[in-house]
């Protein structure tokens, strides 16, 4: 376009708000600098066509004018702004010229002013004011209350007239053409605006904490002393608050919300972690990640049971015990002896003997270390084993007595039975053809002492 029906055209990457389309033309006489628009307002990304159309007075006196330089520059430069691959400048017959902007950025927002030079001595003029360029994000902005979010679509343009917005859900062209849209709370969907006729230009998407993930760092087993860190991440729009949890929801301080650091830690610190992700759409809890910190054996101890006075014959079980992660495996050593007496938490020792006292140890080991705890171990034989012993063999003595005795007297009861019948029948036979009974029965009674002297 040309002089007074000269506008301001964009690119497909971007779109623009014209604020103020008054032409206006800077000059006196002859000379003077034609802005069809003075102020103007694009998207960050866009780009953007500044136009003007410029006149100079053909003759100065006896010698004709000619333009020689039509350059651009800002209000930060008497000279052309450089903006390597980005900036274009277009001068065409007539007098008109255009400087394209790419790519627009924010740092681009400035007034931006034309002039050219000709090729009589002090013959050049500056277009006063010029063209201010305003760069601007359009986004969306979240209000959110107990009940309820209201998103508003925002542009710092600020136009003439009330412009018409398109919502866009998951991408999805909606059919409200408003300034706000109201969302339940914690809605999963993500959410757009853009300008109406500008629908290629939407603004960044808003959405609740998506894709919330804990690490831990360095990864692999976890060593006592070690330094670890926890890091919560999540896909959210406009960014997320992060807050740490241990196990039973006991909020952890963090001076770095995102990241939570042990410097040193310790077996006290296993445990379950979780991270939340909050801003103005919702809240997002991350899945659990438990911290198993490992260490050698600690707190090695060993006992003896029963306690007390170790006595010969008996049995002991002797029991080693530490504070180890991953467990310990256990194996018993005697003093001065290299190879291992048993494995496993508890030695048993039965029939003790004089010759089993002495030291042994208990050595506890896992992947991380090593530790052994020693034990004295006494045997005594004493009084009481031979008082044991002295009733064990009385005993026996008492048993056997009445046994004895009664196969005794058996064995003579039995004797007397035999010897008495041949006599009976003598002491007959001598009464009946004999005189003297008498004298045979004296001398048969004669003997009957004897016999029981033998019996006793």
């Amino acid at each position: 376009m040309r002089g007074a029906a000269m506008s301001l055209t964009a690119a497909s990457s971007g779109f623009v708000v014209l604020l103020l389309t008054v032409p206006v033309i800077q000059g006196q006489s002859d000379w003077g600098v034609f802005y069809p628009h003075t102020h103007i307002c694009a998207s960050k990304g866009s780009t953007v066509e500044i136009h003007c159309s410029y006149r100079s007075p053909s003759r100065i006196g006896a010698f004709d004018t000619t333009v020689e330089k039509t350059p651009w520059f800002t209000e930060f430069s008497d000279d052309e702004p450089e903006y390597p691959g980005r900036v274009q400048y277009d001068c065409h017959t007539g007098n008109d010229c255009t400087l394209t902007i790419r790519d627009l950025r924010e740092s681009d927002s400035a007034e931006y002013k034309f002039k050219f030079t000709t090729n009589q001595p002090g013959g050049k003029y500056t277009g006063e004011p010029g063209v201010t360029l305003s760069v601007t994000d359009l986004q969306v902005l979240v209000e959110r209350s107990s009940t309820q979010t209201e998103l508003k679509c925002h542009s710092s343009c600020k136009a003439a007239d009330r412009p018409s917005y398109v919502w866009y859900k998951n991408g999805l062209k909606m059919r409200e053409e408003t300034f706000s849209l109201r969302v339940s709370v914690n809605d999963d969907n993500s959410y757009s605006c853009a300008l109406k006729g500008h629908e290629d230009h939407r603004s960044p998407p808003v959405y609740a904490p998506k894709l919330l993930s804990v690490s831990v760092s360095p990864s692999g087993e976890i060593v006592e002393g070690s330094s670890v860190n926890l890091t919560c991440s999540s896909d959210a729009n406009p960014a997320a608050k992060y807050t740490w949890y241990k196990e039973n929801d006991r909020k952890l301080p963090s001076q770095q919300p995102q990241l939570f650091f042990f410097s040193s830690i310790q077996p006290s610190e296993s445990g379950e972690y979780y991270c939340t992700a909050e801003n103005e759409m919702g809240r997002r809890r991350s899945a659990h990640i438990f911290i198993d910190v490992k260490y050698a054996p600690k707190l090695l101890s060993v006992s003896v049971s029963p306690s007390g006075e170790i006595v010969e014959g008996s049995s002991v079980n002797l029991t080693c015990s530490s504070d180890a992660n991953p467990a310990a495996n256990y194996t018993w050593y005697k003093e001065n002896e290299d190879s291992p007496k048993a494995s496993g938490q508890i030695f048993t020792i039965t029939d003790l003997r004089p010759e089993h006292s002495g030291n042994y140890y208990c050595e506890a080991q896992n992947t991380r270390g090593r530790r052994n705890s020693t034990l004295n171990l006494t045997v005594v034989a004493g009084k009481s084993v031979l008082m044991i012993n002295i009733i064990r063999l009385t005993l026996v003595v008492l048993m056997l007595i009445p046994l004895v005795v009664l196969s005794l007297w058996t064995r003579k009861k039995k004797t007397l039975s035999l010897n008495s019948e041949p006599n009976e029948a003598v002491k007959m036979m001598e009464v009946d053809s004999c005189p003297g009974y008498e004298n045979s029965t004296t001398a048969a009674q004669t003997q009957e002492p004897e016999e029981q002297e033998d019996l006793v």
